[in-house]
């Protein structure tokens, strides 16, 4: 008989249906479903009684409201959110796991950064700028520049303009103003731009281009800068910009994939459109290859705060000492004061398709949520669009918004992205490659042609952990050796959103 549903501890008292399954139905040795039960949602294995414990990954999801029945099907409605975990008083460096999977290769074709650092996975133009109002003249450029000038350099990958909402109409002081302009600053020294900076500037804006500058002066020259209002008149700008391109693609168009060790790679993991299937099959084949990553000298990045928050305790076992645990504890303390100030609380970022997809509450989206981490030690912890200093798995503190962790995780410099999804999300950026891992096969067979690699096979019973996680790390290889994604082969990219949680003037 084929399997009916997951239950991941021996503590659960509920499993995830793996189909729609009808009333009537043994979906559990002893269980019958009282009601017909969705895909990925849950069904109770026992009776639990009113304020009784709902458990599934061997932790409390919730608090039943009501009197649970065996067999019957249990949703976002049937639950009282537990309180989250206390981060002044965690247990630090007491799960420090170094036994971790093998990587089939160590080393990988990719650029040499000429900044120092990680290396790039890609060979890209990129046009940074200085304010949102400069986007329509920009815009214009690099479609010309794409057609005129790009075919003239046949290994450039790219021309992007890096445009964003922030710049002007901002308080540019404000206590935490200097999170956006530290994540434009660090974007534009990304990895896969191969050290060729070049900014396009308005020349009123409040974001100026000193202060943009301002940690490396030495790129505030005219070789690297325009400032639109210099310009007489819009074909001026246009033709100011070609110009410039073109002595940046000439430069760039000598660069060549060299051998380069995994210490020279950077991966960032994030996930959206997350279901109740996220932490069984694709966050877990992620972490399996994240420890692949780590254990051949390579760096993972994980971030999104609220999607982990109520983990936070099990995270900060796994840091590798006291230091890196207070910090840890400090990122949690930022976000609950900024989620605070708006008067809400980390029950507000499950979404109506997390819910469809049965997840419950926070609780059980963060569980699944911090399964692509691996198991490995946590060596450092990041503020939003910091960069990092060591090698290893580190926790990126960022927004769970997709929009917002992406530009934040370009900051620290990640060379490609891996990200799981559930319910299903073109999201992809233009300045690294994603690739897509869905966590049902119903997903893969939906958006057969979006979906890079597919983990559906762990829930059915069809694969392990292990054998998705050894494909997706082939795949991370490949992909940053120059093999395209989905995303790339249409041009996929979404707008990057800037994390600002300073005011708008």
């Amino acid at each position: 008989m084929p399997q009916l549903c997951v239950k991941l501890t021996d503590k659960d008292n509920v499993a995830i249906a793996i189909h729609d399954t009808p009333k009537g139905t043994e979906i559990w040795p002893g269980v019958i479903t009282n009601t017909d039960i969705p895909q990925a949602h849950k069904t109770a294995l026992t009776d639990i009684p009113k304020g009784g414990e709902v458990i599934r990954y061997g932790v409390v999801l919730g608090y039943a409201k009501e009197p649970i029945a065996k067999g019957d099907w249990i949703n976002e409605f049937m639950l009282d959110l537990p309180e989250p975990p206390d981060v002044d008083h965690m247990e630090f460096a007491t799960n420090i796991v170094t036994d971790l999977p093998e990587p089939p290769v160590k080393t990988w074709m990719g650029y040499k950064n000429p900044n120092g650092g990680y290396g790039g996975t890609r060979n890209i133009l990129a046009i940074n700028t200085t304010v949102q109002c400069v986007t329509g003249v920009l815009n214009a450029a690099v479609q010309k520049i794409k057609r005129e000038l790009l075919p003239k350099y046949p290994n450039v990958d790219d021309v992007i303009a890096i445009n964003h909402p922030y710049g002007c109409g901002v308080a540019i002081n404000a206590k935490n103003a200097y999170i956006p302009q530290r994540i434009l600053k660090n974007i534009a020294l990304h990895p896969n731009f191969g050290g060729q900076f070049m900014l396009v500037a308005l020349g009123c804006e409040k974001f100026t281009v000193e202060r943009f500058c301002e940690d490396y002066p030495e790129l505030n020259t005219p070789e690297n800068v325009i400032v639109l209002q210099e310009q007489k008149g819009y074909e001026a700008m246009i033709n100011a910009i070609m110009e410039m391109a073109e002595k940046k693609l000439k430069i760039l168009n000598e660069r060549r994939r060299q051998p380069l060790p995994l210490s020279d790679l950077l991966v960032g993991m994030q996930c959206g459109g997350s279901d109740a299937f996220s932490g069984v099959s694709a966050n877990p084949s992620a972490g399996y290859a994240a420890d692949m990553i780590v254990k051949g000298g390579g760096t993972v990045m994980f971030s999104e705060v609220t999607e982990v928050r109520d983990g936070v305790y099990l995270l900060a076992k796994r840091c590798i000492n006291e230091e890196v645990g207070k910090r840890l504890a400090e990122e949690m303390k930022w976000y609950d004061e900024y989620l605070n100030e708006g008067e809400v609380d980390r029950s507000a970022n499950p979404t109506p398709g997390n819910k469809k997809g049965g997840l419950a509450n926070i609780v059980e989206k963060a569980m699944g949520s911090i399964a692509k981490s691996g198991t490995s030690p946590i060596v450092e912890v990041l503020s939003p669009g910091e960069r990092p200093t060591k090698h290893g798995l580190i926790y990126a503190a960022t927004p769970a918004s997709d929009l917002v962790c992406g530009p934040c995780q370009l900051a620290s410099g990640m060379g490609l992205e891996v990200f799981m999804t559930g319910r299903g999300t073109p999201y992809s950026l233009a300045a690294a490659p994603v690739i897509k891992v869905c966590s049902r096969n119903e997903m893969k067979d939906q958006w057969f042609d979006i979906i890079d690699v597919n983990a559906g096979p762990v829930a059915t019973g069809e694969a392990t952990i292990e054998e998705i996680g050894t494909e997706l790390f082939h795949k991370i290889i490949r992909t940053a050796e120059g093999e395209e994604t989905f995303s790339e082969k249409y041009g996929l990219a979404n707008d990057l959103c800037i994390f600002n949680p300073a005011p708008i003037t």
